[in-house]
């Protein structure tokens, strides 16, 4: 959070960290790839699918038929969502940055339940739900530690200041 900002999405570093970050802008540096609209091509061929925020629930969710309202209470709103078409798996990425103390601290430890909110919102699809995280060096800190361990114990993962593109081709 910017110091004398009013949240860390708010702030110009928050949103300048997100905008470095930006998986469209990463997938678009390698040879091959094309992105039209939600819909990503590699030779080519389409691979997968990029959502943002709404778009999963108003793109996704309408094309495989799901009423989310009976899924699951309240819509959780991804930073980006990352699905691999062949592969049937659906990688949920949040971003999060932070430069002091605050609430953004402890949302690292919802990793758990959003998971399994998103792996309700899909079943019966046959679709796998990975839950990643992105931080800036804020995170990298050893009070962190244990929401380290934590968030590799929920079957989730978390990655410093990029998102590691080998594991999404």
């Amino acid at each position: 959070m910017k110091k004398g900002g009013t949240g860390g999405s708010n702030t110009k570093t928050g949103l300048d960290f997100e905008e470095k970050t930006n998986l469209e802008d990463l997938l678009k540096k390698i040879e091959g790839i094309k992105i039209f609209e939600e819909n990503v091509y590699y030779n080519h061929k389409k691979i997968a699918e990029i959502y943002q925020k709404y778009k999963l629930y108003n793109i996704l969710c309408k094309k495989l038929n799901i009423n989310w309202k009976k899924k699951i209470s309240a819509r959780l709103l991804p930073d980006e969502c990352y699905y691999k078409i062949k592969e049937k798996n659906l990688i949920i990425i949040e971003k999060k940055f932070q430069s002091g103390g605050g609430s953004v601290e402890e949302k690292l430890q919802t990793c758990d339940f959003k998971k399994k909110q998103y792996e309700k919102l899909f079943e019966n699809k046959d679709i796998k739900v990975d839950f990643w995280y992105v931080l800036n060096k804020w995170y990298k800190n050893d009070r962190f530690k244990d929401v380290h361990n934590y968030i590799e114990k929920s079957g989730c993962e978390y990655f410093f200041h990029s998102i590691p593109l080998d594991k999404l081709l």
